[in-house]
């Protein structure tokens, strides 16, 4: 119960010393660093011989060990899919939470959400201190026209409905939406400018609608990157989302007038892309390697699931979904070298593959499998979502000042990036959460609830 039994540093003024420090704003790490929390704060950075906390204070020699600022995640859910081939997802907002913290993730903006006031409720109860869990950012239910995929999503009806649908959810509490696959122009920009006038942001998986459409409208983030702009589709209709086949991606060329045009005008309109490299990655049966404790947290119907599509999906070299996510990594680094600016995300859904903290890890190594450096990839996970919330000053690098929200590693994932995954100690506003002990309490869960 509470948060109480997975935090294991809880001293008012706690000093980390001989750390390295990548800061996440893309700066080269600095070696042998001591970072001062005071109350829930930052309250210093600095070389460890020079720099000393108040008598008192509680000294932990992390030799050997790198901090990074809590992850940033900005395609999160709490959702799983529920396997068996039904297009239904089950609330995870017990173990969820736990698996983002667990994992470094201590800010997490839900891309669309299922249940709405299930998502509201999760965020008082972690924000209360009765439930352990990153800082949440609650997107309201999807705005969705005709043909949704599932059951779950409420169909649009017009633009008047969605204007409503915004209203009704901003009064309720939520602080951003997401656009779907179906909606139309109208009904997207009827959304869009009601989101604006509460100063909130709306972003998209989209399919109906291209990007530069999107763009035009004014859309402030559109999700997975290439992989789902369908303007490059022949015979692409408006307002309709098409059937595309993989090769149409594959095949693309990003050095392509229409490519080239199309990320300048995101740029332009100062536009996001969400990275979700993992969810694309878990439908390529021969990577990612299955790991052990992905195994323990879920329940055994959600592995057999899984690990049966993996098995069905084996195509080795030239495996559909591997040419598709060469193609996103080679878009998304293009996008960054424009001037776009990337967040990321776990989307613990597709396959199973992708779940909820572990996807956001596996995200950043994939980003730097795509050319991106490690401390780049780190700001992408970090500072890159933090800005596009508009935290940068209270989250998203390491300062004096900021919200002690840091991840200890066990290693230097600046030389080694697998090193990301070999998390120690949690801290969220200055409290260090144990992640060996957050992940043994959602043993088999995950999948279930």
């Amino acid at each position: 119960p509470g948060t109480g039994p997975f935090v294991t540093v809880n001293a008012p003024v706690v000093e980390l010393q001989h750390v390295r420090v990548i800061d996440g704003t893309g700066a080269a790490p600095l070696e042998n660093q001591t970072i001062v929390i005071d109350h829930g704060k930052i309250a210093s950075v600095g070389p460890a011989a020079s720099t000393a906390a108040p008598q008192g204070a509680q000294a932990m020699d992390l030799t050997g060990h790198t901090v990074i600022p809590g992850i940033v995640g900005m395609h999160e859910h709490l959702f799983y899919p529920s396997g068996g081939g039904v297009p239904l997802y089950t609330e995870q907002a017990f173990s969820f939470p736990r698996l983002y913290l667990a994992s470094g993730v201590t800010t997490a903006r839900t891309a669309g959400s299922l249940e709405p006031y299930t998502d509201l409720n999760v965020k008082k109860l972690i924000d209360t201190g009765r439930m352990p869990g990153p800082k949440m950012w609650i997107t309201g239910p999807y705005l969705e026209g005709p043909r949704s995929i599932g059951p779950q999503m409420h169909e649009l009806t017009g633009p008047d409905d969605a204007v409503r649908t915004v209203e009704y959810w901003v009064a309720e509490g939520v602080t951003s939406f997401k656009a779907y696959m179906n909606i139309t122009h109208a009904e997207l920009q009827a959304a869009v400018d009601a989101a604006h006038k509460h100063g909130i942001k709306v972003t998209g998986h989209l399919c109906s609608i291209g990007f530069r459409e999107a763009a035009a409208i004014g859309i402030d983030n559109l999700e997975h990157g290439l992989l789902v702009d369908t303007e490059f589709h022949a015979g692409k209709q408006p307002d309709v989302c098409p059937n595309m086949n993989r090769a149409e991606i594959a095949q693309l060329d990003l050095s392509s007038g229409p490519v080239r045009d199309m990320i300048a005008d995101l740029v332009a309109h100062n536009v996001a892309i969400t990275s979700t490299l993992a969810v694309f990655e878990a439908f390529d049966g021969d990577r990612p390697p299955v790991e052990q404790r992905f195994l323990d947290a879920v329940t055994a119907e959600a592995a057999i699931s899984y690990l049966g599509s993996r098995a069905r999906a084996r195509g080795g070299a030239d495996a559909p979904a591997l040419a598709e996510l060469r193609k996103e990594l080679q878009f998304e680094y293009a996008f960054v070298k424009a001037g776009g600016l990337l967040i990321a995300g776990a989307d613990p859904t597709g396959n199973g593959g992708a779940l909820a903290g572990f996807a956001d890890q596996r995200n950043i190594e994939l980003l730097v499998e795509g050319g991106f450096t490690p401390v780049e990839a780190i700001r992408i996970a970090t500072y890159n979502g933090a800005k596009y919330l508009g935290e940068t000053d209270r989250i998203g690098s390491i300062a004096a000042g900021k919200q002690a929200d840091l991840v200890v590693i066990d290693g230097n994932p600046a030389a080694r990036i697998a090193d990301i995954r070999k998390v120690t100690l949690v801290f969220k506003d200055g409290a260090g959460y144990d992640p060996a002990k957050l992940l043994d309490s959602v043993k088999g869960a995950a999948g279930l609830h």
